[in-house]
């Protein structure tokens, strides 16, 4: 990938394409970026563990297991501390009054909005880079487990064990609080994984009303959001440059992966100390659909003449009025928004080389 931008623009990324894939919609897919940009480190020392369970997480599936991790961690040796979440914003009250031993590990139950209020709750209780953080996967989207490389609690748990750990950039997100019509005040959020505007969250409002369905709901939801097709103003500000239009959606992305395992960001890196976005300019339904079936094949989007790529230190949305915000993967704000992306912020766990 390389800058082509004009003067007073922020430069846009130009994706390579992979010649040794098939064209599909006429284009290959691109060139995807390492997901980390640096080597991992070995931390042995760590023998407690702070098991935070989102019970509600995957189906209701998060306390099961959180129960079967359990008992797979004390199994290995390790002292387990167990935290239930019992609603929304639990989990990072309980983060941020937790009194622990220096060099635990802060392992989530959950999918990515758990692993976000662990996080947020420790970094508002400036304790954060001190922390080990670990993702046993239980939500529905579980992109970050994904782009981690954990796709089972066995796998997770024989990470931790393990001990290895790569840095993980993390971006401060400063918003109103609560969705347009039920604002209260403002509220921070320490995003690891993706912040959406437009289009996406409108999918994501609607895809909360079929949680029945389980992840297919996003994909209803996404072409639902299409099909209304609602445009909004907006002034766009990436470090230091405004750009005013009319916008379909904006796609924030540390990681690669989204909702329903869709690669959004081809070209991330989760410590590259940057973060990607996609403009997705004013577009007609039927450019819409053509952009969403080329992000399902491989990301392919990416080379959709009316989608940007950008990368970025700090940004800001500002909107006529307010409009919803998702914050990795929960709905959650308002506009006016602002971020800054704080490199290597904290530390988590992959699974090592064998």
């Amino acid at each position: 990938m390389t800058d082509d931008g004009a003067d007073r623009k922020p430069s846009a990324l130009k994706f390579q394409p992979d010649t040794t894939s098939k064209k599909k919609k006429k284009v290959h897919r691109p060139v995807y970026a390492d997901v980390f940009s640096q080597k991992p480190t070995e931390v042995n020392e760590l023998s407690h563990v702070h098991l935070f369970v989102n019970p509600y997480s995957g189906k209701k599936k998060g306390e099961r297991i959180g129960e079967l991790a359990k008992t797979l961690l004390e199994e290995a040796g390790k002292t387990v501390e167990l935290h239930l979440s019992s609603y929304s914003g639990h989990l990072i009250e309980i983060a941020q009054n937790l009194e622990t031993p220096r060099k635990s590990v802060f392992a989530v139950v959950g999918g990515d909005g758990s692993l976000s209020e662990v996080i947020t709750g420790r970094m508002k209780a400036d304790l954060g880079q001190d922390d080990f953080f670990a993702l046993i996967p239980a939500g529905t989207g579980n992109s970050m487990a994904n782009d981690l490389g954990i796709s089972s609690t066995q796998q997770a748990v024989d990470a931790i064990v393990r001990g290895s750990y790569q840095n993980l950039d993390l971006a401060k997100v400063e918003m109103v609080n609560g969705l347009p019509g039920s604002e209260n005040g403002h509220t921070v959020r320490y995003s690891h994984n993706l912040v959406t505007w437009g289009l996406g969250v409108d999918s994501t409002i609607k895809a909360e009303k079929m949680r029945w369905m389980g992840p297919i709901r996003y994909d209803v939801g996404i072409l639902m959001a299409i099909m209304a097709n609602n445009r909004r103003h907006a002034t766009l500000t990436i470090d230091g440059t405004e750009m005013e239009d009319d916008y379909t959606l904006f796609l924030i992305q540390n990681s690669q992966t989204g909702g329903s395992m869709l690669p959004l960001a081809p070209g991330a890196s989760l410590d590259d100390g940057l973060m990607d976005i996609g403009i997705l300019k004013k577009m007609t339904r039927r450019d819409v659909l053509k952009a969403f079936g080329m992000l399902k094949s491989e990301g392919r989007h990416v080379f959709h003449p009316r989608v940007d790529y950008h990368r970025f230190t700090t940004l800001s949305i500002e909107t006529p009025k307010p409009t919803a915000i998702n914050v990795d993967g929960e709905n959650i704000g308002s506009t006016p928004l602002s971020m800054e992306v704080l490199p290597n912020a904290v530390r988590i766990c992959v699974p090592g080389s064998e």
